[in-house]
């Protein structure tokens, strides 16, 4: 199911590591193991994303590349910067993001890619390390935020705007998977059967966005808000 919803509109976490941690998988080895397992799955419906024609490759490939390091520059902070403070700021930004999304009707249903020149790759890249430092950083909803930056500020269709965050969202996990290999925290008895489970959900999840558009994606993009704020607000 987390690899499902993902694929969709981000937010897999938020049923994946809940499991882990009741699993009494100690957290950050539950953090670790999950961003592997998710990385599994992400990785097939990124694929299913790019095979349908979704992805600007070059727009993806200077994304991914600032993504990466951003989400290792993020990782490496904070061990020496606490994160907790951003705890605050989190639920102000997904009202913010919901507001803008579900009081414009219009808003990601339609796709307006404009022809892309080098001020939009520019752009692209300092976004994908903006907020692939924040997925190292702290994290939650990294793919719903990509999501939304790329129907804002590049008036993409939610549709293409999902297969472009999920190749950002990609790399940012495969940092912080460095990052916890490195550390030895990831339970690989538990990572791997999870994802290749997560694998079915996102490729089922990709071809259900991919058949249905915004339509499909748009409800669970807020579906996905919901359970955002609601985990940090009440559960963290």
């Amino acid at each position: 199911m987390g690899g499902l919803v993902d694929a969709m509109a981000g937010g897999g976490g938020l049923i994946s590591l809940p499991s882990l941690i009741a699993a009494g998988v100690p957290p950050h080895a539950a953090l670790a193991t999950n961003k592997v397992q998710s990385a599994i799955g992400t990785t097939f419906s990124t694929l299913r994303y790019i095979r349908s024609g979704y992805v600007i490759l070059k727009l993806g490939v200077i994304g991914f590349i600032a993504s990466f390091a951003g989400s290792y520059s993020g990782a490496w902070t904070v061990l020496q910067v606490p994160g907790d403070s951003l705890e605050a700021i989190i639920p102000a930004l997904i009202v913010i993001v919901a507001a803008i999304t579900f009081l414009r009707k219009d808003f990601g249903m339609k796709d307006r890619e404009a022809s892309l020149d080098t001020r939009h790759y520019f752009a692209a890249a300092g976004f994908a390390f903006l907020l692939g430092f924040y997925d190292g950083f702290f994290g939650p909803g990294t793919g719903s935020f990509l999501a939304f930056g790329f129907v804002l500020f590049f008036r993409f269709g939610f549709l293409r705007a999902t297969a472009h965050a999920k190749l950002l969202n990609l790399a940012s996990n495969y940092a912080a998977i460095l990052a916890f290999v490195i550390g030895g925290e990831v339970y690989w008895m538990i990572a791997l059967p999870m994802g290749l489970a997560n694998i079915t959900g996102a490729w089922t999840g990709a071809g259900l966005a991919i058949r249905g558009g915004a339509k499909v994606i748009k409800p669970v993009f807020g579906a996905v808000l919901v359970g955002l704020l609601v985990k940090i607000v009440f559960f963290s």
